[in-house]
Formats: C-alpha cells, sequence, structure tokens
C-alpha cells in the first residue's frame, strides 16, 4: 500500500498542495482520535451556543473547529480560511497562495449515538493581491477548486481525496499513523437500485422530487420496473461514502417547510467538495436544475439543494424536473 505524498506527487501536486493537505489530515487525525475516545474524552454533549447557521453546537464541533482553523493557518500557505462553524471568514497570511472552507464536523448530532460523522474539505486558488479579511475571495464556483475531500470517523478512519485526477480511498494505519491507499480509483456504478433521503420532509418536496420518490416507492409494480432499497444515514459523509463504494443516489431537496430556508446543505463546505469528489469518481450532481459546481456563490454560507450520486439515476430523477 502507498502512502498519501508519492500518490499526489504522481498527479503533480506540488510541495505546498501536499503540504497543506498532509496538514489538514493531521487535525482530522486528532479529532479522530479525541472521537474515538467517545464519553471518555469529556466531549460529547452540547454547548450552550448556536453557530452561524442557528444550529446548537456540539462541544467536538467547537473543538474540529478550533483545531482545523489553528493548524491550517499555521501553515503560512493560506490567504484564509472559512468554516460552516465562523460567521465569517478568518485571515491568514496576505502571501498564502490557497483558500481553505470546511464543515469541521458533518452528521455531528451522530456524536452522542456513536454514529458516522466526519470532516469535509475543499481547497481554492487566493486570488493574487487580494485582501485576506474580504470574504469575497471565497466566491468561486466549484469548478474552481483545486482538491477536496473528507475524513469519515467510522470502524476505520477513511480519507475520500481528490485533485483533479479522480478519487481515491485511502485508511488511516493507525500503526504508523499515516493514511494508505486503500482503493486506488473509484468508480461509482452508472445504475443503482438505493436511494438515500429524508423521507420526513416528503411532504414539503416540490412536485417534481415528490413524483420521482413516488415512483420509486412504487417498485417493480411502478414505472421504473425495479425495486428499490431506502438508506439513511444522516450524515452526508456517510451516504456519499457508501455512494463511493457501491453506487446509489443522495437527495437532500429543496422543500417548503421553512419559505426562508428551502435549501439545506451548504454550497461552500458540503455541496461543492462532495460534488467534485463524486464527478470525478464518474457519477453526477445537480440542484435538479444545475449542476451544482457551476454555481457562482453569492455568499459564503449559502444553501442549495443536492441530487447526487450513480449518473444514470441522477439523470432519472433530472428528467422529473424536465417535465
Amino acid at each position: 500500500m502507498r502512502r498519501l505524498a508519492p500518490v499526489l506527487r504522481q498527479d503533480g501536486a506540488d510541495a505546498d498542495l501536499i503540504s497543506l493537505i498532509k496538514t489538514i489530515l493531521a487535525a482530522c487525525k486528532e479529532i479522530s482520535f479525541r472521537v474515538g475516545q467517545g464519553a471518555l474524552s469529556g466531549v460529547l454533549g452540547s454547548t450552550l451556543d448556536e453557530n452561524i447557521q442557528g444550529e446548537t453546537q456540539k462541544k467536538l464541533d467547537v473543538l474540529a473547529n478550533e483545531l482545523l482553523k489553528d493548524m491550517i493557518l499555521e501553515t503560512g500557505l493560506v490567504m484564509a480560511i472559512s468554516s460552516e462553524e465562523e460567521e465569517s471568514t478568518v485571515a491568514g497570511n496576505p502571501n498564502g497562495q490557497f483558500l481553505v472552507t470546511f464543515d469541521p464536523l458533518d452528521g455531528s448530532s451522530n456524536t452522542d449515538i456513536n454514529s458516522l460523522i466526519g470532516t469535509i474539505f475543499s481547497i481554492l486558488p487566493a486570488p493574487k493581491n487580494a485582501d485576506p479579511a474580504d470574504p469575497a475571495i471565497f466566491l468561486q464556483p466549484g469548478t474552481a477548486q483545486i482538491a477536496a475531500g473528507y475524513v469519515l470517523y467510522g470502524p476505520s478512519t477513511m480519507l475520500a481525496l481528490t485533485t483533479g485526477k479522480g478519487t481515491r480511498l485511502y485508511t488511516l494505519d493507525k500503526t504508523y499513523g499515516g493514511f494508505l491507499l486503500t482503493q486506488e480509483e473509484v468508480a461509482i456504478p452508472g445504475v443503482t437500485a438505493e436511494f438515500a433521503v429524508n423521507m420526513s420532509n416528503q411532504r414539503h418536496w416540490e412536485a417534481p422530487m415528490q413524483a420521482y420518490i413516488n415512483d420509486l416507492l412504487l417498485g417493480k409494480a411502478g414505472p421504473r420496473g425495479k425495486n428499490y432499497n431506502m438508506r439513511w444515514i444522516a450524515a452526508m459523509v456517510g451516504d456519499v461514502h457508501r455512494i463511493l463504494c457501491r453506487g446509489g443516489i443522495f437527495a437532500y431537496p429543496r422543500d417548503l417547510k421553512d419559505p426562508n430556508k428551502p435549501d439545506k446543505l451548504r454550497l461552500m463546505y458540503e455541496a461543492n467538495p462532495m460534488s467534485m469528489l463524486v464527478e470525478q469518481a464518474g457519477g453526477a450532481s445537480s440542484t435538479g436544475y444545475q449542476r451544482i459546481m457551476e454555481i457562482q456563490p453569492v455568499d459564503i454560507h449559502q444553501r442549495v439543494a443536492v441530487i447526487l450520486g450513480s449518473r444514470h439515476e441522477v439523470d432519472s430523477c433530472l428528467n422529473y424536473h424536465k417535465a
């Protein structure tokens, strides 16, 4: 099994990018250790605070955010960082060549039940001669991403990573403390019979998604002509990891439950990096109406609808939105 750095060099990543990725992973290894300690670490449960999204912060949310923020900025390679847990961006080195966005602990509500959680990150180019304190420097479409990945804290700690040369999976070898390549080239099966969606919101969805899911539920008797299984982990990292491993479709569609927040997932911290990983593995990703990575962001905390996974199934879902 090969180590991370030689694989990245093979893909043409320069020394600074490799160093930055290794720093992000060093923080993730510390998070992995704290997660693995569970109640023994004293960091389970909620704080008394809410993040900028209006969500109650878990103690591990705060810990993971501070670890990533401090370690990334200490590299001197980064002009600024943007986190789901921060109200605004945080300035770094004015001469840094990279920007980093991250969701420090996706699925953090799962921490108290010992279920899957993870860290999602994206690396963007820093504009030349820009103000590190200006959030507008992050408003780049997903197609501008240099690298994207997530670290999944499960029975084993795994990394999914792309630098635009395909998606690979690595596993943390705790014996020597590094990530080893365990899947050379991820290829999402084009056809699937699995879907992941929060069915409790079904009554609030737009008509095209209602019709699509209803046809899946009809199974062999319906127009799709086969039976589907539903899977739902309630952490995007877990559901996307399953899709990378064996295919499927994941959707968090627009709904009308809260007219002020029709979309749920964050473009910069979740949708863009996951879309890059899925597309680099041969899958597809859309809002239902537009390729996610082509969206021009207007705000660092912008939310979007997400439909991603096996290409044939995503295309089938999109056909309902065209009708």
